[in-house]
């Protein structure tokens, strides 16, 4: 038999190690930031481009693209060599892909901060950068299949199995939901609306977790487990169990995130059946990489990799069990809008994620670099200060997501409400927000540790970065012998077919739900008084988009007795049929504003007041922690962008009249007139250019439509009409 030399590519392993340390501290060190906001407004700086709500999505996509994103690129490549005893497929792609990638970064930090947003959560990134994103990942992609037919190895490894899976997956999901209009270089507008738009983002959103923190992830614990800890994989058949029931029922779960909320029972439905139905295939997971270690755990209490891998598992299966429950609709009413939800996603980003990468760094550095680890001991501590502060952290945030949930509900004697005002519930959780920065801290500085840990060791060892290598060919048969290779078997060996059948699995679930929902006319239906939003309050709402208003705020109101009592009548599905993008939220940090301009609610605001409230909130009520946004007083509206908006509309089917984008500005003008004048009123001289008019406007149009006055003028104007 042949037997081929060649070389490992260690070069770009290297390069992506040294990348997650980069933005593993940048990541981490603009979280704790943001948690510091929520504790201490003073930390917003009083600058329009360190709010929170600028702040926050940087957070999140750094943490998930950046930092577990690079580390999740250097397993890959590494270990994807050797399990096919292949070089990377092409050079080229491999350094396209790694500086690709940290300029997609780059340009996320920079808009993001600039307030250049989608204003939908892990999908912020405006078209261009989203077009970046999906040339890059087919890039990756290209690298990695083209690795897999040129293997020496017959069979595709269990690893594989779930790297082909992430591809095909995020693929899916970022095309599918990225599709949108340029109404600007940075400015665009998604093809989907309100309930539509809800759907299709928490399909993208719920599998982005899936498809980017999950199975890579699976695939790499299926790796450097074994390796590590010198046993092999406790059960090949759970595998195939785990990984196929796993990437099919995962694709359906997505509507969990939207109980109670304006959107067909059958879509809700289906996504909490199949959210319980995932707890099996994920303890199957979890099962098969714990029983892997029976007869090494003398090596686990003694090695950090070994401990942080163990940690990572245990976090998994916490989260998975977590996730399906918080699907149960009796669940999903406390734990929803509330900081449950940020605990549950902390522990699986800093305890599955940021577990498996301290683990798999600290085994997969010292071998790269031909070393010992720098330091044992530090791993060692920096494994029980990670694992206090991820406790630290959490602990905390179910506690005050419990407080705050009794609060909202709580009624008095008299069938009112015992906390009418949301920030009563707001400050009693502020202790909790305290503690959370103290575990946030505890975290941080155990990245710390190891990023000198780590950055020690690159240091004194040596990389050879084409490492020799040698496997026989690959002499590979079309036909299966049934005697002694299973179907399984045989269809790992056909690495297309594999792929194939991986795109039907994953395919299915999100067609069943997604297409539906497509046909406005047929499937959502109109409300009369709902009508497009004027130029002003389109120019309003976007931005309160860029600054991040939906990070702290939702507008959908649940058809729940307390939450009706204080904001008002519950959202109806036609309310949105306008909304690209939707905006119902998934936390709030303040009251929701879904009926925000119902003249006669208790949720109305007079333009004054807003004027006021973002100019000081603290001024306004003392124990707020909303930062100020002065700046919307004094930056000006580009007009000239308002033409391009309406048409763009037009186009998505918001029913405005033919030629009205030559008359928007007009339109413009003299409905902000209207603002600057009771404004002027009121003691305030702004001119009806200034964000802050837009801004005021927009706000006065949440719940207006379907208000009894919305409804009334409504009539009127159909009886001036006839």
């Amino acid at each position: 038999m042949e037997v081929q030399k060649f070389n490992y590519d260690n070069a770009i392993v290297r390069n992506f190690i040294i990348a997650t340390l980069v933005w593993g501290a940048v990541a981490l060190l603009v979280g704790l930031l943001a948690a510091l906001q929520l504790a201490f407004p003073a930390f917003n700086l009083g600058l329009e481009y360190t709010t929170f709500g600028r702040v926050r999505p940087v957070h999140t996509n750094a943490v998930i693209f950046a930092f577990i994103g690079n580390a999740m690129f250097a397993g890959i490549y590494y270990s994807l060599q050797r399990v096919l005893k292949a070089r990377l497929f092409n050079d080229v792609l491999s350094k396209i892909h790694f500086w690709g990638w940290q300029f997609i970064i780059v340009c996320a930090a920079v808009t993001l901060l600039a307030g250049f947003t989608t204003g939908k959560e892990y999908a912020e990134l405006e078209w261009p950068i989203d077009i970046m994103i999906a040339l890059i990942w087919v890039i990756f992609g290209t690298n990695m299949i083209g690795t897999i037919v040129k293997r020496r190895e017959k069979h595709i490894y269990a690893a594989v199995w779930w790297y082909l899976a992430t591809f095909i997956g995020v693929a899916i999901l970022h095309i599918v939901n990225s599709i949108e209009i340029p109404a600007g270089w940075l400015k665009s507008y998604p093809v989907y609306a309100g309930a539509q738009d809800a759907v299709v983002q928490w399909w993208y959103g719920h599998n982005a977790v899936a498809f980017f923190l999950t199975t890579p992830w699976l695939g790499l614990m299926y790796y450097y487990l074994p390796k590590a800890s010198g046993r092999p994989i406790y059960s090949y058949q759970l595998s195939i169990i785990h990984f196929w029931t796993l990437i099919f029922l995962y694709m359906w779960a997505g509507p969990h995130h939207l109980l109670y909320q304006a959107l067909p029972d059958w879509v809700q439905a289906l996504g909490v059946t199949f959210s319980i139905m995932l707890i099996a295939p994920s303890w199957g997971g979890m099962i098969n990489g714990l029983l892997t270690l029976r007869g090494a755990w003398d090596k686990v209490r003694d090695r950090a990799d070994l401990k942080f891998i163990v940690v990572a598992l245990t976090a998994y299966g916490m989260g998975t069990f977590e996730g399906p429950m918080m699907s149960l609709k009796s669940v999903n009413a406390i734990s929803h809008f509330t900081d449950w939800t940020i605990a549950h996603t902390h522990i699986s980003g800093m305890g599955w994620n940021g577990g498996l990468i301290f683990g798999i760094f600290y085994f997969l550095v010292p071998r790269l670099f031909k070393t010992k680890l720098f330091s044992e001991k530090l791993s060692n501590v920096h494994f029980w200060i990670a694992t206090l502060g991820i406790l630290m952290f959490a602990i905390p945030l179910y506690w005050a997501a419990i407080t705050q949930w009794l609060m909202l509900r709580e009624f008095t004697t008299d069938g009112l409400l015992a906390y009418p005002n949301f920030l009563e519930t707001t400050t009693q959780i502020i202790p909790m927000y305290i503690f959370r920065i103290v575990g946030g801290l505890l975290y941080f500085s155990g990245a710390i540790l190891f990023i000198y840990n780590i950055a020690k060791t690159i240091a004194k060892g040596s990389l050879i970065e084409n490492e020799p290598a040698e496997a026989p060919a690959l002499i590979n048969s079309e036909v299966r012998n049934p005697g002694y290779e299973t179907i399984h078997r045989w269809l790992e060996r056909k690495g297309v077919r594999f792929a194939i059948l991986v795109f039907v699995a994953l395919a299915v679930g999100g067609a069943v739900e997604i297409i539906p929902m497509l046909k406005v006319q047929s499937n959502i239906p109109k409300i009369a008084s709902v009508t497009p939003y004027t130029p002003l309050e389109l120019a309003g709402r976007d931005i309160y988009i860029s600054n991040g208003c939906y990070n702290c705020h939702s507008q959908q109101i649940r058809p729940l007795r307390w939450e009706t009592e204080r904001y008002g009548e519950y959202s109806k599905i036609g309310e949105f049929v306008y909304d690209h993008p939707f905006q119902w939220g998934s936390r709030r940090t303040g009251p929701d504003l879904a009926r925000a301009g119902y003249i006669g609610s208790s949720t109305y605001k007079t333009a004054i007041w807003h004027y006021n409230h973002f100019m000081n909130p603290a001024e306004m009520n003392p124990q707020t922690i909303m930062p100020s946004y002065a700046w919307l007083s004094e930056k000006d509206v580009d007009l000239t962008a308002i033409p391009t908006k309406i048409r763009v509309m037009q186009t998505l089917g918001v029913p405005y009249a033919a030629g009205f984008d030559q008359k928007a500005v007009a339109d413009y003008m003299v409905q902000a007139q209207k603002i600057s004048d009771e404004l002027k009123a009121a003691g305030v001289n702004i001119a009806p250019t200034k964000e802050m008019v837009a801004i005021i406007a927009y706000l006065h149009k949440l719940g207006r439509d379907i208000s009894p006055e919305g409804i009334k003028n409504l009539k009127i104007q159909n009886t001036k009409t006839e």
